[in-house]
């Protein structure tokens, strides 16, 4: 089968012949339909968090159709319409026990730590495996198992409440979701921060108020658009020390920062002022859960989260637009979300 892979950082990545990977009993191969493009794979490529072993067929939200099931395999059978859940876990330590398998000692991410879905087969456990909804397409299907889930769970890490205010820095792919999503949780104002008028102007049509970072400081507009109260949760969606100190310094008395974007970078932060005066918090939010996904599935399958605008366009299995795609991500240019259709 034809894959897209990492062959070494800071280098394209490079399009390979390799085997249709084999299935053991509890697992399914499924056929890609759609493998979204995620920033985090501009870092993986260019060295920002480690991808390992090298090669690795990288993309982690793949949306498909199950092609075969292992023998012990019982939710599913073939020709069914599925998404996947990112993280391969072991099921059964404490982490996974607990429901936060993210950090299950033997996980391993798809396109990350194993071969993930710029391929046109990937085969993953029955246990990462989750019914796609008809009314879904398989492109949204594809990038609700990684920018959505992970907007999702900044909230929840973020415990925001009906009736509570969230501003949320940087409206790509996640931004976007964040905001429909923080709006389907009870948020009644969610302040959009950008430097791109048209995706302000997008993250406005889903309800949010737009805050130009490029026009005037986005913690004085939010400070002046609060009453000078400030916001009860932020999340940071960007990864750049600027925006990161912007978050917290947006919050309100007991706010909550959430941090998702990813950098090797360190911020500052104003200790007395901007967190222990207001016994605020900064959270670090780290991947999604599997059981979050049942909930993001049907606030999508009702339109209470709606991905129709988030799609800019597809491209095909190809190394050359999908390196084109990634370079432009690197710049922060202005495609919102770019998905691979084999």
């Amino acid at each position: 089968m034809k894959a897209i892979r990492l062959i070494q950082t800071n280098h394209p990545l490079v399009e390979q012949e390799i085997d249709i990977p084999s299935i053991g009993a509890r697992d399914a191969l499924i056929r890609v339909k759609a493998a979204g493009i995620c920033h985090s794979d501009a870092h993986y490529r260019a060295g920002v968090s480690p991808v390992e072993p090298l090669p690795m067929t990288l993309g982690h939200e793949v949306a498909g159709v199950v092609q075969e099931i292992g023998r012990e395999v019982r939710g599913f059978k073939q020709g069914d319409r599925v998404c996947v859940h990112y993280m391969v876990t072991c099921g059964h330590c404490g982490y996974c026990e607990q429901g936060t398998e993210q950090f299950c000692a033997t996980g391993k991410m798809i396109g990350k730590y194993r071969d993930g879905g710029y391929a046109e087969f990937i085969a993953v456990p029955e246990r990462s495996l989750f019914h796609l909804p008809e009314e879904i397409p398989f492109e949204q299907g594809a990038i609700l198992m990684c920018s959505s889930a992970t907007s999702l769970h900044a909230l929840k890490k973020a415990r925001l409440r009906a009736g509570e205010s969230v501003a949320v820095f940087g409206v790509g792919g996640l931004g976007i979701s964040a905001v429909q999503l923080a709006k389907a949780l009870g948020a009644p104002k969610v302040f959009a921060v950008d430097i791109n008028p048209l995706k302000l102007e997008l993250a406005e049509n889903f309800g949010a108020i737009a805050v130009n970072a490029r026009n005037a400081n986005p913690v004085e507009q939010i400070q002046s658009l609060t009453g000078g109260r400030g916001v009860d949760v932020s999340l940071e969606l960007i990864g750049l020390p600027l925006t990161m100190r912007q978050a917290v310094q947006s919050l309100a008395i007991l706010g909550r920062a959430a941090l998702v974007g990813l950098t090797k970078e360190s911020f500052e932060v104003a200790p007395y002022a901007e967190v222990l005066n207001k016994e605020a918090e900064i959270i670090g939010v780290s991947d999604h859960l599997a059981s979050e996904i049942p909930l993001l599935l049907e606030l999508a399958r009702s339109r209470k989260l709606d991905l129709s605008h988030g799609i800019i366009k597809t491209v095909p299995l190809d190394a050359s637009a999908v390196n084109g795609v990634l370079d432009r991500l690197e710049k922060f240019s202005d495609d919102m979300r770019v998905v691979i259709t084999p």
